[in-house]
């Protein structure tokens, strides 16, 4: 998100495996080489095409962490070189751009900004976010999004998809921001400590952050989910906020590979959804929540899906809604067919 605060890229590597807590994956000795140069027999079999992944801290990246175990593992088919990062914008939008990302997990609004920009240089591979985003409230008086008039709502997500579903929310319920409710728009992590300590009323916030200000500080009670408000204000489409595009060019030279990690990425998001406790451990290991206890209560309000195919194109409603109610929020246009990676 646009607000976050900027962390330094982190370069995941093989060590990281070692340390892995148990249900997470088995660990990773050091590779044997035999004296002639050669890898000895017991050594895990190499890895095929070199993927560049970009992932994200929080929700978006929380789907791959089995992924990650397993690459460096050396259990996928595939080779990954991850980089996670908080700020999309910033850190991997214009490793995508320049070429040094061939995958990356990024928010939706953002990949068909990029598909715009670039003339159709990224393509969407899977839709892996829905919707994430609450309305936290020290106190008891907002139960909808009614509730908000005349009152001030922190938030986090300025330039990207919080921002824009939060005001198309607010206008479908005959308000108007910044007049009938002022928003005052904060890093995430600023935000989250002013909230558990009690020093802003009202905030809205994605899991997993959501999860830790509540941990924090249990008078925080969740107000409005922002997914029960879009299907209430009639929109069309899925509330999508997360999604995984390819370079185009990449995805043309190298399709085995694409569909490879399609189905890799696949399992990781069944795995964290089918077995949290064990997902939990190994998504707090790779840094994309803060800890274990975080991600395991995060883990069922984080919506990861992994949408493929032409079941993607189902976004195409959200899109309308985003081009609707700001063009820019989109990249000036909603994508058309050639977006949409469809496996041949």
């Amino acid at each position: 998100m646009k607000n976050m605060r900027k962390l330094p890229v982190l370069l995941l590597s093989a060590a990281c495996a070692l340390t892995l807590l148990a249900g997470c994956a088995k660990d990773v000795e050091s590779p044997s080489v035999s004296p002639s140069g050669e890898p000895s027999a017991s050594e895990p079999m190499a890895q095929g095409t070199d993927v560049r992944l970009g992932l994200l801290k929080g929700p978006t990246g929380m789907g791959a962490a089995k992924l990650l175990a397993d690459n460096d593992a050396m259990e996928t088919t595939n080779h990954y070189t991850v980089t996670l990062a908080s700020d999309p914008a910033n850190e991997i939008m214009p490793k995508l751009i320049n070429g040094e990302l061939d995958i990356a997990a990024i928010p939706t609004n953002l990949a068909a900004t990029l598909y715009n920009k670039t003339d159709g240089g990224v393509q969407l591979l899977a839709l892996n976010t829905l919707g994430v985003l609450y309305i936290l409230e020290n106190g008891d008086m907002v139960h909808g999004i009614t509730d908000l008039r005349g009152k001030t709502v922190y938030a986090t997500g300025q330039g990207a998809n919080p921002e824009y579903v939060l005001n198309y929310l607010l206008k479908q319920n005959n308000l108007t921001p910044g007049t009938d409710v002022t928003v005052v728009w904060k890093d995430s992590d600023e935000l989250a400590a002013l909230m558990a300590a009690g020093e802003v009323e009202l905030c809205m916030l994605p899991v997993p952050a959501v999860t830790a200000v509540q941990q924090q500080n249990p008078d925080v009670r969740t107000a409005v989910n922002l997914n029960t408000a879009w299907t209430e204000s009639g929109a069309g489409g899925v509330f999508t906020m997360g999604c995984v595009v390819a370079r185009t060019e990449f995805a043309a030279e190298n399709p085995e590979a694409v569909d490879t990690f399609l189905a890799e990425y696949a399992a990781s998001v069944s795995y964290a959804n089918d077995t949290p406790e064990e997902a939990a451990e190994c998504i707090a290991q790779y840094g994309i929540t803060a800890n274990s206890a975080i991600a395991l209560a995060a883990i069922p309000d984080a919506n990861m899906v992994c949408i493929t195919g032409v079941d993607m194109t189902d976004i195409q409603s959200y899109y309308e809604v985003l081009y609707a109610a700001d063009p820019t929020s989109i990249g000036g246009s909603i994508p058309d067919d050639a977006f949409y990676y469809i496996k041949k």
